[in-house]
């Protein structure tokens, strides 16, 4: 089977104070999106689609990607040059949503979709590639990791809050929370902006999709809809789990969870970067 990853580089680390994307860790000099490539491949992925800036390309290149040009098929997206142009006031692309409909013409194979900046360990990519082998025609899936085991020490992050069916694992909704931690370890209390409570088991998505190319079609028409009617603001964002439970609830899409006991790594805030090295040795990473 054929399987392409599609790796989202193309935001601006403002919180992180500069290109996240090439951060580096250990002896080695290894990225996060170092480690993604390697447990994708070695899943059985075929080829690889970065969508990036088109500013940041030679770093990216020489810090990132260009080792594996030689290795396997690599393609580069440049996501502020696809699609609308920005409104004047407006540097950042257009979010997650747009990130991925900006492969539309590198796609015809299946493909998972991942941050560049986020460690999700091995086994999400095992799953995911042989959820994607039983080819199944507008059926998804994306890896549902414990909320518990995705949280920053560092500050408060957002995360996508999953509901679904406990017996098919077919997902329900998927509300997107912001400016969770934990506030108490035991028992486990974590809070977050809206006034919420979470107990840390609650299924959570690290934007960790696996999708049929049949979803870029379903893609384009909800991005259509969203520029039409912000097409000159200069905040709003057309996120991926937005457009994911659109189609479930248009009954376009079937989404499966893959759940994980993996345990996430990021770098979201510059403060991150020692800690994520610290568990990357432990795990025998770097």
């Amino acid at each position: 089977m054929s399987a392409t990853l599609v790796a989202m580089a193309a935001g601006m680390g403002s919180r992180f104070g500069g290109l996240k994307q090439t951060a580096k860790f250990g002896d080695a000099k290894k990225t996060i999106l170092d480690f993604a490539i390697e447990d994708a491949i070695r899943a059985g992925i075929d080829k690889l689609v970065f969508v990036i800036r088109k500013a940041i390309e030679n770093d990216f290149r020489e810090s990132v990607s260009k080792k594996y040009e030689s290795i396997i098929d690599v393609r580069y997206v440049f996501q502020d040059e696809r699609g609308p142009k920005l409104p004047e006031g407006r540097t950042k692309p257009w979010g997650t949503g747009h990130a991925v409909l900006s492969c539309s013409k590198e796609i015809s194979e299946p493909f998972l979709a991942i941050n560049s900046d986020d460690y999700y360990g091995r086994d999400v990519y095992l799953q995911a590639v042989k959820f994607l082998s039983d080819s199944k025609p507008s059926r998804h899936a994306l890896a549902g990791y414990k909320l518990k085991n995705t949280l920053s020490q560092s500050g408060g992050v957002s995360r996508g809050i999953c509901r679904s069916n406990p017996q098919s694992g077919e997902l329900l909704s998927i509300k997107e929370y912001s400016g969770l931690k934990m506030e108490r370890e035991s028992p486990m209390k974590i809070v977050g902006d809206e006034s919420c409570e979470f107990s840390g088991d609650e299924l959570t998505s690290l934007n960790f999709w696996a999708f049929e190319p049949d979803f870029m079609q379903l893609l384009g028409a909800y991005f259509d809809d969203f520029i039409s009617l912000n097409s000159n603001d200069t905040k709003s964002e057309f996120y991926l789990p937005s457009a994911v439970d659109r189609a479930i609830k248009e009954e376009k899409a079937n989404v499966i969870v893959l759940p994980t006991d993996e345990v996430w790594q990021g770098v979201t805030y510059k403060e991150d970067a020692p800690r994520v090295e610290e568990f990357l040795r432990r795990i025998g990473r770097i």
